[in-house]
């Protein structure tokens, strides 16, 4: 006998900006399967808010981290008791949040099958994450395509890009009152460089990100918008001051929030940076990406690979002669001549 479907589903990816990003195709399937299902997200404050932009959130539980006080994790467990959630799905595990979904007693509690904490899930799903066989948003989809198939569901249409969009009239507005601020020609290409990194993985250097967008070309001109997020300003600034005069750029410093911060890069045409929070943002709009990875094999650019269409997404990485995450390794005359080919249609002249 098939049984019901859930009725208020809690979905956990309480990590990194990036990863909750790469889990919007998961929750964007389980909207579609699961459509009188509530589904709300467990997230750490710092993502609240963008995950609060979701079409297929209904609503959002903070998590205070592990690191909070006995009393906050009694509240968190008292509330997520008190919802009454009937299934939940942990796209990333651990002991802390699973034994909180095993005293709660929701009775179907599906995740990864590695480590202690899938002792305290009733569903599991072998997926050896650790081997980097595919895409982050790969593995988080097929742990949403099991929840479906334990109560019987087998219709749903995989997502496909953007995963995520906003209003065009509000975009394309925005669009012109950036420019029109910084008195940039409308007729550019913005092409976004995201210099900050989230620290998971290694970056490219000032100079190399530099030497980057001196190199980029496009027919009629562009503009570079060296983009950062709260403490990433010093690295954008350097950048800025080695562009001088000889390539046009302009600073945005997101100060208004990370949905404020989707709505800019939402208007990029081209976003570049490293594996990153705003990247997998990109991503998830279908901006084109241009995006730098280690080679090492949890932070691979497959692992890590931005879900936007394929012909929008180029990825480079430390050379093969090189150690995994030397950054210095990567070619950056090569990722620029490829940047401008398949992105702006012209090739780095002899």
């Amino acid at each position: 006998m098939t049984k019901m479907p859930p009725r208020k589903l809690l979905v956990i990816r309480n990590d990194k900006l990036g990863d909750f990003m790469l889990a919007l195709p998961c929750l964007n399937l389980l909207r579609a399967g699961l459509s009188d299902c509530e589904i709300h997200v467990l997230v750490p404050k710092y993502t609240e808010s963008i995950a609060l932009t979701f079409p297929a959130v209904d609503g959002v539980v903070v998590d205070p981290g592990d690191d909070a006080s006995f009393s906050q994790q009694r509240e968190l467990f008292n509330h997520i008791k008190q919802q009454g959630f009937d299934a939940m799905l942990a796209l990333y595990s651990t002991p802390r949040i699973g034994l909180i979904g095993w005293r709660a007693k929701i009775p179907y509690r599906i995740a990864p099958a590695s480590g202690i904490a899938q002792l305290l899930y009733n569903n599991r799903l072998t997926q050896r994450r650790s081997r980097s066989e595919k895409p982050e948003y790969s593995y988080n989809l097929d742990v949403g395509l099991q929840l479906l198939g334990d109560f019987g569901i087998h219709s749903a249409t995989l997502p496909t890009a953007p995963h995520l969009s906003f209003d065009e009239a509000e975009i394309a507005t925005l669009r012109r009152t950036f420019c029109d601020e910084r008195s940039i020609n409308t007729a550019h290409p913005l092409i976004f460089i995201h210099v900050g990194s989230g620290g998971s993985a290694n970056n490219l250097s000032i100079d190399q990100y530099a030497a980057l967008a001196k190199q980029l070309r496009s027919l009629n001109g562009h503009t570079i918008v060296l983009s950062a997020g709260p403490g990433e300003e010093e690295g954008a600034a350097q950048v800025a001051a080695q562009l001088g005069n000889e390539v046009a750029h302009t600073l945005y410093r997101s100060r208004d929030g990370l949905p404020a911060f989707a709505k800019h890069i939402a208007f990029a045409d081209i976003f570049i940076s490293g594996s990153t929070g705003p990247l997998h943002i990109a991503g998830a709009l279908n901006c084109k990406t241009a995006a730098f990875y280690t080679r090492r094999r949890s932070a691979t650019a497959l692992r890590w690979q931005t879900c936007n269409s394929d012909e929008r997404r180029l990825s480079f990485s430390a050379a093969i002669e090189a150690e995994a995450e030397d950054m210095s390794s990567v070619d950056i005359e090569m990722a620029a001549s490829e940047i401008n080919h398949h992105f702006l249609g012209l090739e780095i002249p002899d």
